[in-house]
């Protein structure tokens, strides 16, 4: 019986700036032929291993000895390091080739010098931990980029009001004519909490509604 060997491209597409076909136009420029595209979109290689992404647990179906699997970069397997190294080892073993288009790196169980092994498991482990540090990078990258706009109320408004000036007067009358705040929510169409805070932080109000131009 014939063995057919087949190549495929795992792509993890995670935001909107991100392209599949960007992605896989890239490995067919590196050389490789793809005879099937396996993408996960909107998934986090961070809170997602790739058992339990939707698309990414079908590679330990799909996958035989023998097949080929293309990757961008290894942080397109997961950026966390033992899921990293985990899941290019269970391949390894399972007689598959892992190739990154990125550099053009191979990693495969044909070695069986333990010297080589080794340096093979040090360089996984390495790119492994290199994925799971630039997501900390970038986590704390962005801490930062959001404290320093919260800084400035103009660049970081907040959470937009449920409520625009014309509730916010209506609300005001409304309490006034001595109607309860479950009452008004119901006429004005708010939640009873932000009647509350209507009626009980005016000049948060206030600042809310000039941070969003209201």
């Amino acid at each position: 019986m014939e063995v057919i060997i087949a190549t495929f491209f795992y792509a993890r597409v995670s935001t909107v700036e991100q392209s599949l076909d960007h992605q896989v136009s890239q490995a067919n420029d590196a050389g490789f032929e793809i005879d099937e595209v396996i993408a996960d979109h909107g998934v986090s290689g961070v809170q997602h291993i790739l058992k339990d992404r939707p698309e990414g647990k079908r590679l330990f179906d799909k996958l035989r000895h023998g097949d080929h699997l293309v990757v961008r970069w290894v942080d397109r397997l997961g950026r966390n390091y033992e899921d990293v190294t985990d899941v290019i080892r269970h391949f390894i073993r399972s007689g598959v080739t892992i190739h990154t288009v990125i550099n053009k790196m191979t990693f495969d169980g044909v070695t069986t010098d333990p010297v080589q092994q080794a340096v093979r498991d040090a360089l996984i482990g390495f790119l492994a931990a290199t994925a799971q540090a630039q997501t900390e990078a970038n986590k704390i990258a962005q801490r930062a980029g959001i404290e320093a706009a919260k800084r400035n109320p103009k660049k970081y408004p907040g959470r937009k009001p449920s409520f625009d000036r014309l509730k916010t007067e209506l609300v005001r009358n409304l309490i006034n004519k001595g109607l309860g705040t479950s009452a008004v929510a119901k006429e004005v169409g708010l939640t009873r909490q932000a009647v509350l805070r209507i009626r009980d932080d005016p000049q948060g109000v206030e600042a809310a509604l000039q941070r969003w131009d209201m």
